[in-house]
């Protein structure tokens, strides 16, 4: 009987076998491999023999293969991104991959409502593309220090963006990867957002924040004390097993993936103590390992 919602975290090493084979024994369920901006150098052939040599036998998938780049823009680097892209969506089913995600990209210092053209042009074809390897795209709610108005990189950052995206295209292998934590930045209640959007959240990257709302009362949100951190699982404002029970709710099936390195305190030498933290925390919070009925 295996777990229909998976506990895992996130993979950007250079040497990824090498890191999943090391820290596997943790209890990771699933790794997401995540590139920043393309592929690099990456030979993806090469690495799906080694990552599935690792996870033979372990009941480990491979969620997602993740490239975070900024595909709208018109340059070289936004074909490279687009390219990298696609050759993702490509190696995926060797990965035994269900989706490929990132950002949308954002045409840089444009609205998000200026953006929507360009998102559909670029997006449609990419996702017909996956549809046909029966690979899903799931952008990430991360607004990378954008806002409605202007902004890089990345449009899918909350509901009126979405509601504008998913219209212009209504694909249904394209959703969202979504984190309660790019919520909670802009103060918006993520809980609530599951019972709207829960249909269209493929997977979700496993971050929280917490928020101090004594600094906003007294510097606001704009002013030199920061008022918000990203934080691990466990350490954050969020319940999990509130939000996990919404996700149940919503018929969420799928893997979250803890996205460590930002939490201010468990970090550096504490990176992993963290992280394990986390992983053990959202098992409880998902209701621990799954126990068969009586018959």
């Amino acid at each position: 009987m295996e777990n229909d919602i998976k506990i895992g975290t996130m993979v950007s090493t250079k040497d990824m076998a090498g890191y999943i084979r090391q820290i596997l024994p943790y209890g990771f369920e699933s790794f997401s491999l995540s590139f920043w901006k393309t592929l690099g150098d990456a030979d993806l052939e090469k690495t799906a023999v080694q990552v599935n040599e690792v996870l033979s036998g372990s009941g480990a998938v491979i969620s997602s293969l993740s490239v975070f780049g900024n595909l709208l823009e018109s340059d070289e680097e936004a074909e490279t991104a687009r390219e990298s892209f696609r050759q993702a969506i490509a190696a995926a089913p060797a990965f035994g991959a269900g989706a490929v995600t990132g950002f949308t990209g954002r045409v840089r210092g444009k609205s998000i409502p200026e953006n929507i053209d360009r998102f559909r042009d670029v997006w449609s074809p990419m996702a017909e593309y996956a549809a046909s390897l029966n690979v899903k795209i799931a952008w990430e709610n991360c607004s990378m220090g954008g806002c409605w108005t202007s902004g890089d990189w990345n449009i899918a950052h909350n509901p009126d963006a979405w509601e504008l995206m998913f219209d212009a295209l209504p694909a249904e292998n394209c959703g969202l990867q979504w984190e309660p934590c790019h919520q909670l930045v802009q103060l918006i209640d993520p809980l609530p957002q599951i019972r709207e959007w829960g249909k269209k959240m493929f997977l979700l990257h496993g971050k929280d924040a917490t928020v101090r709302h004594d600094i906003i009362r007294r510097h606001g949100i704009n002013g030199r004390e920061p008022f918000v951190w990203h934080r691990t699982p466990g350490f954050g404002d969020t319940n999990w097993s509130d939000l996990i029970t919404e996700l149940r709710l919503a018929g969420f099936k799928g893997s979250i993936d803890i996205e460590g390195w930002h939490d201010p305190v468990y970090r550096g030498d504490l990176e992993m103590t963290g992280q394990v933290h986390a992983l053990n925390y959202l098992k409880r919070c998902r209701g621990g390992d799954p126990v068969p009925n009586p018959l």
